[in-house]
């Protein structure tokens, strides 16, 4: 009997997942700030960088996790990992 693990995502998989949720982290980094209090008006928060620049680069992570998880391994490339799960 083998000990073969196959997984439903290849290394390369992850690696753009991990991409995508370091760009969103990013995303809500932009989007925090100082905010309002009931005695003091902060103008602030409607920057372009918190209304527009943040929620954009929220999407485009989100949207490269959603590529990271529907990319399909190139033949070569799942052959070779396939190959270094069978050494293991």
């Amino acid at each position: 009997m083998s000990n073969k693990k196959v997984f439903a995502f290849s290394r390369t998989n992850f690696i753009l997942l991990a991409i995508g949720m370091a760009v969103v982290i990013i995303g809500f980094i932009l989007m925090s700030g100082p905010g309002s209090t009931e005695s003091q008006f902060n103008a602030d928060i409607f920057n372009a960088r918190h209304i527009k620049v943040a929620p954009i680069v929220c999407l485009v992570g989100y949207l490269f996790m959603i590529y990271a998880i529907i990319r399909k391994p190139k033949d070569g490339a799942g052959k070779a990992e396939q190959k270094e799960a069978d050494k293991a």
